[in-house]
């Protein structure tokens, strides 16, 4: 056990952690908390929304992936030089938003949050990779999971304490802290160690772009591992799509007591989920731990249903939210550690870019079926076949068992210093 908690100590894993908060920050400064600095200034609902459109670059940023794997910038080597670059313009850039106001300078104040979310992709990019290349394959899911708690930690701060702040100090102090919060995480890229092992870059454009399909589709059964990413998580997007929904319309409870229950609840349980899901996957190793969590994620599902019988009843919404949150955590962090264990090093940008968008798949197309059944069949047969799309997943990972342990080369790893 004190070997297992030791994980906890180790200057990768906290700096994980800490890039996880940078690269969380400033996701909701161009959403949700943008949507109530211009609501305060009383703009149209159709300004509002085009300004959700600044969003685009989070799902292009695998276009210029494969650029961030072939250039090296002369400081700091090949993933933290470009953590530095694009933290820096990110502090200039949230700071700029304190310069406009959204009744005089709604379209620059648009510019901007387009600036913003450009650089934040190619930090998630690069984050992405650094992530990848600088973590042992084994502690992979728990350095994802600690990851992914230093996000959701600072899309609290950037989607919560900033309204706040905002309320009692304007929005021009809120996006001046929230640019010098940036600043403080460029440490965090200082203190980053560097990989252990060297690697060389795609030597030309072919290479940065044409190479990394070559090399996953040469590995055995890669379709079939294409195929595990996106119906994984399948099961668990369903039925996350249309939750919150149930609550409302089906249980009529107020969004107050929903957004209340979700918000802490949900946070808990997604990151004692992720932080219990990574440390899992080091006493039971990669199969058998994406086995047991695909179950408890698809099993989970059905925490809700009791609801359907009682009607509105705090204490067993926030239980089901909570192991709902808890066992997609559990697999998250596994799903990610398994994303970042089939990445080449010498690609690792634009094949984590490549997985990670086509994990969403699912999720994009999920949300009208769910709308469907449930409207057409009723809310038990919403969630049995939220049980029912996670199976394929499960079959996939019992098919592919000996190539994931193959490929992953992690048996009887120890853990290093």
């Amino acid at each position: 056990m004190k070997k297992l908690l030791s994980v906890f100590t180790k200057r990768r894993i906290i700096v994980t952690f800490f890039l996880g908060i940078s690269s969380g920050l400033p996701l909701a400064l161009t959403g949700g908390t943008l949507q109530a600095w211009l609501n305060d200034y009383q703009l149209s609902l159709t300004a509002i929304g085009f300004i959700g459109m600044a969003s685009l670059p989070y799902t292009l940023k695998f276009l210029w992936a494969p650029f961030m794997d072939r250039w090296v910038p002369p400081f700091l080597g090949r993933r933290r030089g470009w953590i530095f670059i694009c933290q820096l313009m990110l502090c200039l850039a949230i700071a700029s938003m304190a310069l406009f106001s959204p009744d005089q300078q709604p379209q620059s104040l648009f510019i901007m949050a387009c600036f913003i979310a450009f650089f934040s992709a190619s930090q998630d990019i690069v984050i992405d990779a650094y992530r990848t290349d600088v973590l042992q394959p084994i502690e992979r899911a728990f350095g994802g999971a600690m990851s992914q708690n230093g996000y959701r930690i600072a899309m609290l701060i950037s989607g919560g304490a900033a309204l706040v702040i905002a309320d009692f100090f304007g929005w021009k102090v809120c996006y001046l802290l929230m640019s010098a919060l940036m600043g403080i995480c460029t440490v965090a890229t200082f203190l980053g160690p560097e990989p252990e092992n060297s690697v060389v870059p795609p030597r030309n454009i072919r290479d940065c772009i044409i190479l990394p399909f070559i090399d996953f589709l040469k590995r055995p059964q890669a379709v079939w591992i294409l195929l595990l990413i996106i119906f994984y998580k399948l099961g668990d997007a369903f039925a996350g799509s249309l939750s919150q929904t149930f609550l409302l319309r089906e249980i009529h409870m107020s969004k107050t007591e929903v957004g209340t229950l979700a918000k802490t609840l949900g946070f808990f349980g997604t990151v004692f989920g992720t932080t219990a899901g990574g440390l899992m996957v080091f006493k039971m190793g990669w199969f058998r731990a994406l086995l047991l969590f695909g179950i408890l994620q698809a099993v989970s599902n059905l925490s809700y249903m009791p609801l359907m019988w009682i009607g509105p009843d705090y204490f067993i919404a926030g239980i089901a939210i909570f192991i709902e949150n808890f066992c997609g955590g559990m697999g998250a962090a596994a799903f990610v550690g398994l994303l970042m264990n089939l990445c080449n090093a010498r690609f690792s940008a634009f094949q984590y870019a490549l997985l990670s968008s086509l994990s969403a798949v699912g999720r994009v197309f999920i949300g009208p079926i769910a709308g469907f059944i449930s409207d057409s069949y009723g809310w038990t047969a919403y969630f049995i076949a939220s049980l029912v799309f996670s199976i394929p997943g499960i079959v996939l990972l019992f098919l592919l068992r000996n190539s994931i342990e193959n490929m992953l080369e992690i048996k009887d790893v120890e853990l290093s210093e």
